[in-house]
């Protein structure tokens, strides 16, 4: 804010009026000591240019502190602008952090829970595997097992026969000896070694043909051959010579020995071919007569479905035969003549389509009233899109209604020399009266003679 001059035209500035405790910046004391004297002179004159210059003075003053506070005010308003528009700024530019911040927070979030997801995936794979190769583990262990606890019976299986057939053939030996014993010719009792250890080379012959996946009944045949001609001899023998209970007690070792010996080799075999047991065999037998019977089931469902839809087709064919007979009169009259000059014993769909071809020269679905009501139709959808009249220039006409006649109107070509319609131009008064002159002479042919 500006102050005004103390004085104005060499005279001292009346007092402001103080408003509170404000004071020019230059204003002093007026007191009677240094108020100059006025000059009485012209004391007139000298008061008016005082109050005028006062007043100019006061107007300047005022003037210049209206402009000192719009330009404060206004400084203010654009500072509060300035000050608005930042805080506005600022307020977005703080909305914007935030929201890249929290933007930023949920990836982070959403990769810290992929991560957490691959993770408990992977230790759930890694578990699986582990599982997995554990349950592998557990039951090969258990294969192992078994397949040793099966092989460690086999080995006994075989230990106890081998066993089991060389004491049969100690008790059955001395016998068979004996059997054979000549004090001139001991050379005989070699016979009964031959017998026993022939059935034991052939039972070995059969088990290496089984070995070899070769034909092996024939090596079994032999070893029991031999092994019931050696029960032969301690039962002939055995009843001469001792008691019964001898004679069958060897006779039983000659064959026993041999039997069991050939028991385990059928035992082998059996496992090798894969032969089911007989457990297996009655399942694998009731399995069948159920999927036998279930098949019995489902062919007679079946059955009983097609003899169903065979009775709902002749049904509908007969109703569909019905209908085309009431409907179609003369078309089914001559699709069943059609038919029967064909060899057909019923009207087909081919016999059908060409006899409506033949009667009504349309195939089915179409007949004339047919193709008429569609054009009809598609007429009047065509008018209503063109927002036109159906009456009009497009009305569809039968095909047996004649057409109307228009009147032939001769236009001969104009010829040089000769005056055609149009070619003069009249001026518009002039064409004016001759239309005027052209309707009086209309008006004046048209009345009655008075004669």
């Amino acid at each position: 804010m500006t102050a005004s001059p103390p004085k104005v035209n060499g005279a001292v500035r009346p007092p402001v009026p103080v408003l509170g405790d404000w004071q020019p910046i230059e204003a002093t004391p007026t007191t009677e000591a240094n108020t100059p004297t006025p000059d009485t002179t012209h004391p007139e004159p000298q008061v008016d240019s005082d109050l005028v210059a006062q007043a100019k003075a006061e107007a300047i003053r005022a003037k210049a502190w209206a402009e000192a506070e719009e330009q404060r005010l206004k400084a203010e308003a654009e500072a509060e602008a300035i000050r608005v528009k930042a805080e506005e700024e600022a307020r977005k530019l703080r909305l914007s952090n935030d929201r890249q911040e929290r933007k930023a927070r949920e990836e982070e979030a959403a990769t810290q829970a992929r991560i957490a997801e691959h993770n408990r995936r992977r230790d759930e794979a890694d578990r699986a595997r582990e599982d997995a190769a554990r349950q592998a583990a557990e039951q090969q262990q258990t294969e192992e097992a078994q397949a040793a606890e099966v092989a460690q019976a086999e080995d006994r299986w075989r230990g106890y026969a081998l066993k089991f057939y060389i004491v049969c053939a100690i008790v059955a030996l001395p016998v068979q000896v004996a059997a054979f014993y000549n004090p001139s010719a001991l050379w005989l009792m070699a016979a009964p070694l031959m017998l026993e250890g022939g059935a034991w080379v052939v039972l070995k012959g059969a088990a290496a043909a089984v070995a070899a996946h070769r034909p092996h009944w024939h090596y079994r045949l032999i070893a029991w051959a031999l092994a019931f001609i050696a029960a032969g001899i301690n039962l002939w023998h055995g009843l001469h010579a001792f008691d019964p209970a001898t004679a069958i007690g060897t006779a039983f070792a000659s064959i026993a020995g041999p039997g069991v010996w050939d028991l385990h080799e059928h035992g082998r075999i059996r496992k090798r071919d894969g032969v089911l047991t007989r457990r297996e065999r009655k399942a694998a037998e009731k399995a069948a007569k159920e999927e036998a019977r279930q098949k019995a089931v489902e062919e007679q469902r079946r059955a009983a479905e097609k003899e169903a839809a065979d009775k709902a087709a002749a049904e509908a064919a007969k109703q569909l035969a019905e209908r085309r007979a009431e409907l179609f009169p003369k078309v089914w009259d001559h699709a069943e003549k059609l038919a029967t000059d064909l060899g057909a014993t019923t009207v087909t769909q081919a016999i059908w389509e060409r006899a409506k071809l033949d009667v009504e020269g349309a195939k089915p679905g179409e007949s004339a009233e047919v193709l008429r009501m569609r054009n009809a139709a598609e007429a009047r959808v065509e008018a209503a899109r063109q927002k036109r009249p159906v009456n009009g220039s497009s009305q569809q006409v039968a095909s047996q209604v004649p057409a109307a006649k228009k009147p032939r109107v001769y236009n001969p070509p104009a010829r040089r020399g000769v005056r055609t319609k149009g070619d003069v131009k009249y001026a518009p008064g002039a064409s004016r009266q001759a239309s005027i002159a052209a309707r009086q002479a209309a008006a004046k042919n048209s009345r009655p003679n008075d004669n």
